[in-house]
């Protein structure tokens, strides 16, 4: 079992020059079985004048979720059930109710669930933010179907983005239109760091500069 450890991000500018919406999400490539989809983590508008600062906190504690979906966002779970790295679970379902398995030795390396509730099911990643009760979802695979499994080496690698067309919790079903500013993998990265968002205004580009 990995250690769990926590980082917290500080994004910030002083005086962009014009107003702008950062887009924090885990959308790179994921090893393993079952088409996925990213979900966007957090959006935060700065402002054109003066300081602007967002804070967003990464726990390393995964979990698996079954996932209520409205309209494109993931608005909640049914249940959900913590695991670490080489662990897998069972989703079944009673009567109306979900639930997930205790988490048994799986393959190594990899989180698994199989969905066993006797439909295609929803079924999404996720980690557990502090103090809150369920994950905050990452990757979400929908679909699964019965006896079926989803099998994934998720990395936190965490991408940055200037973009307004897109919401938190909002499920990506394609590339996001706008330029990738940043990636880092958050397990690489100290406990707190602080990073820039500025905008060159010649080009009208943006970048993100650790501080």
């Amino acid at each position: 079992m990995s250690t769990v450890f926590t980082r917290n991000l500080i994004f910030q500018s002083n005086n962009l020059g014009t107003e702008a919406t950062l887009l924090l999400t885990f959308n790179g490539p994921v090893a393993g079985v079952g088409d996925h989809s990213p979900v966007v983590w957090r959006v935060s508008t700065f402002g054109k004048s003066g300081p602007y600062q967002m804070r967003a906190t990464y726990k390393s504690q995964l979990a698996f979720t079954k996932p209520q979906v409205e309209s494109g966002n993931i608005v909640g779970a049914a249940t959900a059930v913590e695991i670490n790295v080489g662990q897998q679970t069972t989703l079944t379902k009673d009567g109306q109710v979900f639930s997930f398995s205790a988490p048994i030795a799986g393959s190594s390396g990899f989180l698994r669930a199989t969905n066993d509730a006797g439909l295609k099911e929803d079924i999404a990643i996720g980690f557990m933010s502090p103090g809150q009760l369920l994950p905050t979802p990452t990757l979400i695979f929908e679909g699964v179907g019965d006896d079926s499994n989803v099998t994934a080496q998720f990395t936190p690698i965490l991408r940055a983005y200037v973009t307004s067309d897109y919401q938190e919790t909002q499920i990506l079903r394609g590339e996001i239109h706008s330029p990738m500013l940043w990636d880092e993998d958050l397990a690489a990265l100290p406990e707190t760091t602080t990073w820039n968002l500025t905008r060159d205004a010649a080009s009208g580009r943006y970048s993100i500069t650790r501080a």
